[in-house]
């Protein structure tokens, strides 16, 4: 992924929140990366654009369906909004409650 070190000088903001949004086109790899990055759920949002084979954002959307980090889960081409509104309901949720674990 070209230019990683600029997600490094915000990687405490990163993690601070609720749940992130990635938007990537081209080779889609951002989703992956933040997903390493954080703990919270990561929603992936493939772009349009690119060039090379980006088939209008089927690449990303193919890499992002097949993301091995953990918590990213993946949104249709260019749906921000749904990825904007899935964010909305998981900020929206009770604070957790880890102890409903403990078996």
């Amino acid at each position: 992924m070209a230019g990683i070190h600029r997600l490094f000088a915000h990687a405490q903001e990163l993690s601070s929140g609720c749940v992130a949004i990635a938007i990537a086109g081209m080779e889609g790899a951002l989703a992956s990366v933040i997903g390493g990055l954080v703990s919270c759920p990561v929603i992936a949002v493939p772009a349009s654009v690119g060039y090379g084979v980006s088939f209008e954002g089927l690449t990303a959307l193919l890499a992002m369906l097949n993301s091995c980090a953990s918590g990213v889960s993946a949104v249709n081409i260019d749906n921000g909004f749904g990825a904007a509104y899935q964010a909305s309901l998981i900020n929206h949720l009770g604070p957790r409650d880890d102890t409903a674990l403990d078996v």
